[in-house]
């Protein structure tokens, strides 16, 4: 194969796929890793795909991202009930780290104007709490996404390195009992999945409609999860399913009255 007829084929896949590894591409196309890499920076630097940690991404238009404020206007009430029940598992002096999820955003509106510490990818939740003068905000800083307002990528990725969180609290955009959470944005998954990382305890936020789907991206295992936050409209036989996992389950209703 030419190289120029390996590279079309390349930015076809990319597109395809919206986003994919070095040892898929280097197996497809029977060359070495260190060959593709060579690719993929050419291709980049012709403005064809966008290189990812262990990969590359596509730069074509796509509906990955959501607008926020398309999402600002899905399950309100459930995502509402849900971050107050978060806000009250956060402790005066707590160091936590809030993803770009509108869940996270609500939740930053309703904590208190105590002594904590917030990391956050979110422009929307640094921009909330910088109204609140004992709340000290760090932002990962990183590769704006515009429809959704966040930072991501490996500088986002590194700035998480320099931390250790008492809690993490995000949210996703699919939930399988077997495959765990995933993200239909590269970016947010592989974040998230830092942001895990770097918690001693996770909270997941995320509404029942959640359940049972699969988006793109792979964020980590479901016992990866010490927490989950959902609203009462969860089936009961999944409750005891995620129970099971050692994996609390916090169920809320729409008038904030929660149980376990």
């Amino acid at each position: 194969m030419l190289l120029a007829e390996r590279h079309q084929k390349i930015v076809d896949l990319v597109n395809f796929r919206s986003s994919i590894r070095v040892s898929e591409l280097s197996e497809i196309f029977s060359v070495t890793d260190e060959t593709i890499r060579r690719d993929l920076e050419k291709l980049e630097k012709e403005n064809k795909l966008r290189r990812s940690h262990g990969g590359a991404v596509s730069i074509q238009e796509k509906q990955s991202e959501v607008d926020f404020s398309e999402r600002e206007i899905t399950n309100v009430m459930e995502k509402k009930v849900i971050a107050r029940e978060a806000v009250s598992q956060v402790e005066i002096g707590d160091r936590i780290i809030l993803d770009a999820s509108t869940t996270a955003w609500y939740m930053a509106k309703n904590l208190p104007d105590v002594p904590l510490t917030v990391i956050t990818n979110s422009i929307k939740v640094a921009m909330e709490l910088s109204k609140k003068e004992k709340i000290e905000v760090i932002s990962t800083g990183g590769m704006l996404l515009p429809k959704s307002l966040s930072y991501v990528g490996p500088l986002a990725e590194r700035s998480l390195d320099n931390y250790q969180v008492n809690k993490t609290f995000l949210s996703c955009k699919g939930l399988d009992l077997n495959s765990g959470l995933s993200d239909s944005n590269e970016w947010q998954a592989l974040l998230k999945r830092r942001m895990i990382e770097k918690s001693n305890e996770t909270i997941l936020m995320v509404d029942s409609s959640k359940f049972g789907h699969r988006e793109f991206s792979h964020i980590a295992s479901l016992q990866s999860i010490n927490q989950i936050i959902v609203d009462a409209k969860l089936d009961n036989a999944l409750k005891e399913i995620i129970k099971e996992k050692n994996i609390t389950v916090t169920t809320v209703n729409l008038f904030n009255e929660s149980a376990s």
